[in-house]
């Protein structure tokens, strides 16, 4: 099974990108959602969490109480750490899993925000990455997240640059447009890169 991957920084487009991706055929996995099912209630993965970290990030609800373990792991290297050898094990083996019961004539698409930042790059046959200026990614935020400007900033500056993603890009989709002309590239990649390898 050919191997692709998708990622491109916080605001870059990439959920812009997914959806076009699903709409053209694909099976896209996405790797934020699997992050959150497998620290949800009643999982080994929420269990791990609570053994780690103690009952102060579970909620009243029994779920996982983010806020309270950002805190923690976002001013802690070391925290930080051990939480993502908990959650991003599970969540490689669940994308695996959802890969493999794909539809044989769909491609499978795997959305992965941190695919640079966690070494994975390489492990992919195609690596499609979408980027836009930076200007432009801090303007989104604060206008369709409700960030400030400084929090938006932050997020930016905890992942991979710009110039890194690039390097493992085999595909650099330039959302610094118009949606329009965002899936204009998104399509080209598509019938040029994605469906040849899928036929070989």
């Amino acid at each position: 099974m050919t191997r692709i991957a998708l990622t491109g920084g916080i605001a870059a487009g990439k959920s812009t990108v997914a959806r076009r991706l699903t709409e053209l055929g694909a099976t896209v996995i996405d790797a934020d959602l699997l992050s959150r099912e497998v620290v949800a209630p009643g999982t080994a993965g929420l269990a791990a969490v609570r053994e780690r970290f103690g009952e102060r990030v579970i909620g009243a609800d029994g779920a996982l109480d983010r806020p309270t373990l950002g805190e923690i792991v976002f001013s802690d290297a070391g925290a930080r750490r051990d939480l993502e050898g908990i959650i991003h094990p599970r969540v490689r083996q669940r994308a695996a899993e959802l890969a493999a019961a794909a539809p044989a004539d769909s491609p499978v698409v795997q959305d992965i925000p941190l695919l640079v930042e966690t070494g994975q790059a390489e492990d992919f046959d195609l690596v499609l990455v979408v980027q836009a200026p930076r200007e432009q990614r801090v303007e989104r935020m604060v206008t369709d997240r409700g960030m400030t400007a400084e929090e938006a900033a932050s997020r930016i500056e905890a992942q991979a640059t710009d110039d890194e993603r690039a390097a493992a890009a085999d595909v650099l989709l330039d959302n610094s447009g118009t949606v329009t002309e965002l899936l204009a590239q998104v399509d080209r990649a598509w019938h040029e890169q994605v469906l040849p390898r899928i036929e070989d």
